[in-house]
Parts: structure tokens; C-alpha cells; sequence
């Protein structure tokens, strides 16, 4: 993937990249894995907002992805490599021998025309799926599982990839896209390959509008508020925030305060955080 830049025909064009789509084969997508997504803007069930700065955005629909890559032993070839609105990374549609179809996760790398396998005994090659037990130490791999059977979970994010470190026993460890040093159980399954279109990141949206598109609204800085709204409101002038530290606008500490559960069960599965302190 490569980006695009624009013509400075207005201020906000300047700036402005986009991708250029070069992995993209296929632009209209497959009807039979497509479901409507009904728009939340961050409310829950009660109707009440659990995520702040949500709403409007254009119509998309929900394209079905095959995470769990559970049709074993059946060869399937790569259609067409598609946009997907829901998600950073590109997407692959493949066709089974047997004539079903499914979306899958496109790595870098991945074309029409290819054939990839699921399950043990496949082939260690772009774009197949087998068990962490099967796949060579020092392997880059991506839609890792974390618990047999549930599907991938783990870095699915465009560009991404994690690196199997070591077997032993009856875990794996990787080293994750994070820094985090990580164990797995070694029945659980992961897809060969980095994800594509890494170039994502390096996108410059340009203008405000870009974002309202992706169903985002703005963000109002608590400085810049009155003191009944949000702590750090008030005062005259450019004023500090008068607290210890950052705080939400509901009191509490924003901005390094940690918010994992300390006896969480899967930290007997981390090895080394991303920060690089070991877990104790």
C-alpha cells in the first residue's frame, strides 16, 4: 500500500493523505457476508452514553470475518482483497473447494489467485492458520487465539504482527506488537504472516470533517469549561488544573492511572509488560 497526497486546493487539502488502495483487487463487497450495523452513538441498552464522543458518521455494514478459521483440511482460494470500513486492516475474501465463502484478515503479501489451509498439518505459509505448536520459533504471526477454539484476538490491527519466541511445554510464548512478553497455550491457532496495508498509520486525515465521517464528535478540553462542568474549568485566564494530577470530569485520575485489575486472572500468563517490568 502506498499513500496519496493531494493538491493544496484549500487549507485543509494541504495536508491532507490518503491511501491509494494498490492491495485492493476488489471493490464491491460479497452480499452473502454482509449484516446491517445499527448505530449506538456510545449508548448502551439503557440509552445511556458509556462512550463519550460518538455519533453520526457515514452508513456501513458489518462485513462477517472468519476468526476462528475452523473449516480444517479444506484448500481455499484468495478471490479478491477488499476495503473494510469496520476495521484498519484490508480484508480477504476466499472460496473453499466445497464453493463456500468467507472474509479473513489480508497479510501483507497475500493475492488473488493464492490458496491458503486451516488447521494442523497445514503448511507453514502466508495466510495459513495452524497451531502455535506446529509453527516454527521466530515466526511472525497475526489473529492469534487466546483460549482454543474462541478465535483470533489478538493483533488483527493493520501492519501488526507478533513474533513466537519459545515452546515449552504446554504454552508458547510471544512477544506481542505491544513489547509484551506473553504466554499462549500451544493448541491455540494463528494465521502465518504480518497484517497489511501497514501504511495506515502514516495517514493525515487533514480536516475535522474527515473525522465526523468515522462517527466521531469533538472532544471539548475540561480547561476550557466552567467549574460545575469538569475540575479543571474556571479561573481566569489560561489557568492550571488545580489538582494533583489530570482528573475526568467526574473526579477521578485520568492520564497514567492504571486500570487493570491487579489479581486478574490471565496476569500468571504474562511474562514481561510492555513497559518492561516483569510481573511479580
Amino acid at each position: 500500500m502506498g499513500i496519496k497526497t493531494y493538491n493544496p486546493y484549500t487549507p485543509s487539502r494541504r495536508n491532507m493523505t490518503g491511501s491509494d488502495f494498490a492491495e485492493i483487487t476488489k471493490s464491491t463487497p460479497e452480499k452473502s457476508l454482509l449484516v446491517s450495523l445499527k448505530k449506538t452513538a456510545g449508548r448502551n441498552n439503557q440509552g445511556k452514553i458509556t462512550v463519550r464522543h460518538r455519533g453520526g458518521g457515514n452508513r456501513k455494514k458489518y462485513r462477517l470475518i472468519d476468526f476462528k478459521r475452523n473449516k480444517v483440511g479444506v484448500p481455499a482460494t484468495v478471490i479478491g482483497i477488499e476495503y473494510d470500513p469496520n476495521r484498519t486492516a484490508n480484508i480477504a475474501l476466499i472460496c473453499y473447494a466445497d464453493g463456500e465463502k468467507t472474509y479473513i484478515l489480508a497479510p501483507a503479501g497475500l493475492t488473488n489467485g493464492m490458496t491458503v489451509m486451516n488447521g494442523s498439518g497445514s503448511e507453514v505459509k502466508l495466510g495459513n492458520c495452524l497451531p502455535l505448536g506446529e509453527i516454527p520459533v521466530g515466526t511472525q504471526i497475526h489473529n492469534i487465539e487466546m483460549y482454543p477454539g474462541k478465535g483470533g484476538q489478538l493483533v488483527r490491527s493493520a501492519g501488526n504482527s507478533a513474533q513466537l519466541m519459545a515452546r515449552e511445554g504446554k504454552t508458547a510464548t510471544l512477544r506481542l506488537p505491544s513489547g509484551e512478553m506473553r504466554m499462549v497455550p500451544i493448541i491455540c491457532r494463528a494465521t502465518i504472516g504480518v497484517v497489511g496495508n501497514g501504511d495506515h498509520s502514516l495517514i493525515n486525515l487533514g480536516k475535522a470533517g474527515r473525522k465526523r465521517h468515522m462517527g466521531f464528535r469533538p472532544t471539548v478540553r475540561g480547561a476550557a469549561m466552567n467549574p460545575n462542568d469538569h475540575p479543571h474549568g474556571g479561573g481566569e485566564g489560561k489557568a492550571p488544573v488545580g489538582r494533583s494530577g489530570p482528573m475526568t470530569p467526574w473526579g477521578k485520575p485520568a492520564l497514567g492511572m492504571k486500570t487493570r485489575k491487579k489479581n486478574n486472572k490471565s496476569n500468571k500468563m504474562i511474562i514481561r509488560r510492555r513497559d518492561g517490568k516483569a510481573v511479580k
